[in-house]
């Protein structure tokens, strides 16, 4: 039987053969049904929005509301409505160009949908890894399986039993349970699964769907470099970067890891971030705005990463300690850590930002070049020499200029990462794209040249040949 709501590994192959069979009997292809699913998604999570945001609180043990509205409903909605407006012009076969000499035959690309689409939800931010996903499998004709992370639980059973009410178990489920669900989630014959997370579980991810040659999109993270140039106006740089590495304390994939920039600087960089915590974070320990760590699993790792270092390089933020208790870490600066401890090979998510001393452009882009690619690279800086240096000799999944996170919420571009920050990319039509077939198809002519070229070939047909290669 169809579940809405999975718990079991019974129900999970049930409902994934169930969505199948449809999606190869009944495909989604009109504008229409795919607008109703894009409409439902919007309709959810205006109701339980705010219920959502509170879910989300308990899991974190304290999660900013706003912060929640912000960083995840926000951009949610923006998302939805993105692809309100264009789906349906994507989604229509185009024709691209053609060589001369086929014609007057012509070529086209027509889009159409995968099928069945595996989205599988990280827990720091859930809903929107959740609902960004969900929007372009729907504009793209697909049916969804979602499994949520076990990490967040009120929230993913909040979340189950919303999208049971909103849509049938013809179109979408969401799977709860733990690490044995998720590793039997990822070994069925998806026609394209989508993984948010940990480079080591997406390798895990990857090699299940290779089983059954499932295409995969793979969003990883890894350690997202800033290059601050010695004529940033420092003061505006720390408000950015302490932005980014704040909200949601640091558990984002996009975060600022670390930082470098001058050794000169590095002092003022320190003073200036304090000032900016006391102003936006006053009062931390009973701070609503401030988010806390998911788990003491994490907390204890994040806090391993300062315990490892000389107290003489780390340099707190706040006069208010770490807290097992309610697991609240307040931001921490580290000044040029050993670069072979595991705060510098690791990715942080969590508010520890190291500064490192680089004291060139060439410096800082050797610097990230000698380490995996990251997801993203955020440049501080007024000299479009030097940024446009750093741009063309460095890889990254994304680059923000003078910003950091943002580029995330342009629905216009691609989202994703490259080597072993990622593979693939969506969001807006790169999304569409990355989850529908973009079928390519030759239509010829009633009329054409086609029997010339046929044999026995003749002196007509090598001499036509021969103009071609020649």
């Amino acid at each position: 039987m169809p579940h809405s709501i999975i718990n079991n590994q019974a129900q999970l192959q049930a409902q994934f053969e169930y969505l199948r069979q449809l999606s190869r009997s009944q495909p989604i292809l009109s504008w229409d049904k795919r607008e109703a699913l894009l409409q439902n998604l919007e309709d959810m999570l205006k109701e339980y929005k705010q219920k959502f945001a509170q879910a989300l609180s308990e899991d974190f043990c304290h999660r900013s509301i706003d912060e929640t509205n912000f960083a995840e409903v926000f951009p949610s909605f923006q998302g939805i409505a993105h692809a309100k407006k264009h789906g349906k012009s994507w989604m229509k076969t185009r024709r691209v160009s053609i060589s001369a000499i086929y014609l007057p035959a012509h070529n086209e690309i027509q889009p159409q949908p995968l099928g069945v689409v595996g989205i599988m939800v990280p827990w720091n931010y859930p809903l929107y890894l959740a609902i960004g996903p969900m929007i372009d499998a729907f504009t793209a004709g697909n049916r969804v399986m979602v499994k949520m992370s076990e990490s967040a639980p009120k929230f993913a059973q909040l979340f189950a039993e919303a999208v049971a009410e909103y849509f049938s178990e013809q179109v979408a489920a969401v799977v709860l349970g733990e690490v044995e669900i998720a590793q039997a989630f990822s070994s069925l014959p998806f026609d394209h699964l989508l993984y948010t997370g940990s480079t080591s579980v997406g390798k895990k991810v990857m090699a299940a769907a290779a089983e059954n040659l499932t295409p995969v999109t793979l969003e990883l993270g890894g350690k997202s470099p800033v290059v601050v140039l010695d004529d940033s106006d420092l003061e505006s740089v720390v408000s950015r970067i302490m932005m980014g590495k704040t909200i949601n304390a640091g558990q984002t994939c996009i975060a600022p890891d670390y930082v470098l920039l001058n050794k000169k600087y590095h002092q003022q960089f320190i003073t200036l971030a304090k000032q900016w915590v006391q102003k936006h974070y006053p009062n931390i320990s009973h701070n609503e705005d401030y988010t806390h760590i998911i788990n003491d699993e994490q907390f204890k790792r994040v806090q391993g990463y300062v315990d490892a270092q000389d107290a003489s390089i780390v340099y707190p933020l706040t006069d208010v300690d770490p807290n097992p208790e309610n697991r609240l870490f307040p931001p921490v600066i580290l000044t040029q850590p050993d670069l072979d401890s595991e705060v510098m090979t690791d990715e942080i998510f969590a508010p520890i930002l190291p500064l490192i001393h680089c004291d060139t452009v060439q410096s800082a882009v050797t610097f990230i070049n000698e380490r995996p690619r990251p997801l993203a690279l955020y440049i501080f800086g007024d000299d479009d020499e030097d940024i446009a240096h750093v741009r063309e000799h460095t890889v990254s999944g994304g680059v923000a200029v003078n910003e950091v996170i943002l580029h995330v919420a342009q629905h216009e571009l691609p989202f994703g990462g490259v080597g072993h920050s990622g593979i693939g990319a969506y969001h807006g039509q790169a999304g569409f794209e990355r989850l529908s077939h973009m079928k390519p198809v030759f239509v010829q002519s009633r009329f054409n040249a086609m029997s010339f070229l046929l044999p026995p070939y003749g002196e007509l047909f090598k001499k036509g040949l021969g103009l071609l290669i020649k």
